[in-house]
């Protein structure tokens, strides 16, 4: 691993002849950040949320399906019928007939089943305008779902990287605990022979300690970050150790820009939503036109009144055993014309218009905040990647200081305070040199995600 940061750094430090808006990711790095996305469970919430709207919308579409509904109704009736009309006088014999008030007496069966479809033939635009709206806002929402995409495919090869600096500090601690084995083993030669004090073999032991020191410190973190990429990715142990990849720099195009944001695409599909919200508002003004069809059956069965006859006040009796209207066929039409609405589709108008301005306030302010965004994160990936070459430079001093060091310490020219400082010296540099990479890496995928989404750039190499 040691071998390949080198190199990459080697060619940092030259400087790349070729420019590539990509990032070259290894097969397991890509199947880690795939499972990263599909097992979020914040992505499926809102992936469900866009199902979810994307539900209305075609409801809303569906208001120009006709309604189909059907009933049947039985009831019995039994009532008294008081009835008090104008008096009649018979012509020739002078009888008065409907004299005072008549009670009747009804009872019967009723029985009513019919089939009811409605449709809309004319809305005044606002049914196909409303869909439409839901539909732009729908696709809004879903760019900046993407957004959290972004977030967690950073999210994930940093801590992968951070778990290839953890590796590196881990071998560069081996190397110096070999280093110093070495010498703790001639400095108790040199005892022997009384060429050297225990005081340097006291000072060895006590380097030796930091670096189990730092090894345990090291440890902990792995197993943190073990946890926090098993959270992330659903991977077990064996899983993560398997991710491999060369920790290389991530080369980013200066020609880069914003015009393909997603927060910028989303907001254009919001701005479409608030026209068709406008149309739709300027709709009602208009009638609703629909058309209507039933059939029906209905009879009365079973069914008797009773009620005194004139002149003579006896009681008789009418029987009807069936009365029956089938088969019962109506076809309509129906407008609806809202005249006035105490200006209420007024001020939902004027609500309209004016989202439509504080969205193009924000529209305007976005595109700058983002283009200052760009500028910002592009110095920053070159400060990151000019460090880049001075980071390689250290090691390469700080390695030649520790091949000084050693033979200058076996002829006694320095004390074992300086030789064990070009230890503590190589480690710091060489660490540095991997943070720097990892920092100039975090900087470009901050450069790319601030001209459009990542995984329009993550490429398997």
């Amino acid at each position: 691993m040691k071998k390949k940061i080198v190199a990459a750094l080697l060619l940092s430090s030259l400087g790349w002849t070729a420019t590539q808006a990509q990032i070259n990711v290894s097969p397991s790095l890509k199947e880690a950040i795939d499972a990263a996305v599909s097992s979020s469970k914040v992505i499926k919430n809102e992936d469900l949320a866009l199902q979810k709207a994307g539900n209305e919308a075609r409801a809303v579409w569906n208001k120009y399906l006709p309604v189909v509904s059907a009933n049947a109704t039985y009831a019995y009736l039994n009532n008294d019928l008081q009835l008090d009309i104008p008096t009649v006088s018979l012509p020739l014999t002078g009888a008065q007939l409907f004299e005072g008030s008549t009670r009747t007496h009804n009872e019967g069966n009723v029985f009513a089943a019919g089939v009811t479809a409605k449709q809309v033939i004319f809305s005044g635009g606002q049914i196909m305008n409303g869909a439409k709206a839901l539909e732009a806002k729908n696709e809004g929402s879903q760019y900046m779902a993407e957004l959290k995409k972004d977030e967690l495919v950073k999210d994930v090869i940093y801590s992968f990287d951070q778990l290839r600096l953890l590796d590196q500090a881990e071998l560069l601690l081996r190397e110096s605990e070999v280093r110093l084995k070495k010498e703790t083993e001639r400095v108790e030669k040199a005892i022997e022979q009384g060429l050297a004090v225990p005081y340097d073999r006291d000072k060895i032991k006590l380097a030796s300690l930091n670096l189990e020191s730092k090894k345990a410190e090291i440890s902990g973190k792995k197993a943190l970050l073990y946890i926090k990429i098993s959270s992330l990715t659903g991977y077990d142990d064996v899983q993560i150790a398997a991710v491999d990849y060369a920790l290389v720099p991530i080369q980013v195009d200066t020609e880069l820009d914003i015009n393909e944001r997603n927060e910028l695409k989303a907001m254009q599909s919001f701005s479409k939503a608030l026209d068709y919200s406008l149309k739709k508002e300027k709709g009602s003004l208009l009638p609703t036109v629909g058309a209507f069809a039933s059939y029906s059956y209905a009879s009365l069965f079973n069914a008797n009144t009773t009620f005194p006859l004139p002149i003579s006040g006896n009681q008789a009796q009418l029987n009807i055993n069936q009365a029956t209207l089938s088969p019962n066929w109506i076809v309509g039409g129906m407008l609806k014309w809202e005249l006035f609405g105490g200006f209420e589709r007024k001020h939902k108008i004027e609500a309209v218009k004016i989202d439509q301005h504080i969205l193009s306030n924000k529209q305007e302010d976005a595109a700058r905040m983002m283009n200052l965004q760009l500028r910002n994160n592009m110095v920053n990936y070159k400060v990151q990647t000019d460090q880049l070459s001075i980071a390689d430079q250290k090691e390469k001093i700080a390695g030649n200081n520790l091949i000084t060091a050693e033979k200058q310490y076996k002829l006694g020219l320095i004390g074992v305070t300086e030789r064990i400082s070009a230890e503590t010296d190589i480690y710091e540099a060489s660490l540095n040199k991997v943070q720097t990479l990892i920092n100039q890496r975090q900087a470009a995928l901050e450069s790319y995600a601030a001209a459009q989404p990542l995984i329009h750039f993550i490429q398997v190499k």
